[in-house]
């Protein structure tokens, strides 16, 4: 399964919100989703244009070795332009635009109907599916002796405190690797390599 099926299979649902019956998807949440599926991926925004009073915002996002850019005019809560945006209504309309241009990449593109904000009644939800299903079943014999032994001196590492360890044996892993490998640990041992992932990257 190619990183973009992986990402177009989970189900966003659960991390909407609807507005005058448009649906948004969360930034932040989607920000996280792509960082545990590519931990080097970046973005960036490019200068707004103007066009007339209203403005529009670029974001460009790069994962798994693709960039994709999405562009979003600053709009009001009717789905219009507005004109003469102040900075509020800017940072939102660049934060939509993020999520819009991790969509690209898969993630929740569902739910975009050609339009930057479909209609709650334009969107048939996929089947609900985690990241990480079957992911096994993509290894070969080898392969998956490797990642049960890994996980077994991950979930070692995260009982005896040493969770810097821990997510380090992660870092040089496949994307196909780390999914298979998510499958293989507790809860616990995923949470605390989740929150020094996030502590790394500075999320609070």
């Amino acid at each position: 399964m190619s990183n973009y099926q992986t990402l177009r299979a989970i189900n966003v649902n659960a991390h909407t919100e609807k507005k005058n019956n448009l649906t948004y998807l969360s930034w932040a949440w989607a920000v996280d989703q792509l960082l545990m599926q590519d931990p080097a991926a970046t973005w960036y925004y490019a200068e707004p244009q103007k066009f007339g009073e209203t403005l529009m915002v670029f974001c460009t996002v790069d994962a798994f070795g693709k960039t994709m850019t999405a562009q979003l005019p600053v709009m009001d809560y009717r789905n219009k332009a507005i004109p003469n945006p102040d900075s509020m209504a800017v940072n939102t309309a660049m934060q939509r635009c993020l999520a819009k241009a991790i969509a690209l990449h898969g993630l929740g593109l569902y739910i975009y109907a050609g339009e930057d904000v479909p209609e709650e009644d334009k969107v048939q939800a996929p089947k609900a599916v985690t990241p990480t299903a079957g992911a096994m079943d993509e290894m070969d014999e080898e392969s998956k002796q490797f990642l049960k032994d890994l996980a077994m001196d991950i979930i070692s590492d995260v009982e005896g405190g040493h969770v810097e360890d821990a997510y380090g044996k992660t870092s040089t892993l496949l994307n196909e690797e780390k999914l298979a490998l998510w499958t293989l640990l507790d809860s616990k041992t995923r949470s605390a390599i989740k929150k020094h992932s996030e502590s790394l990257k500075g999320v609070k």
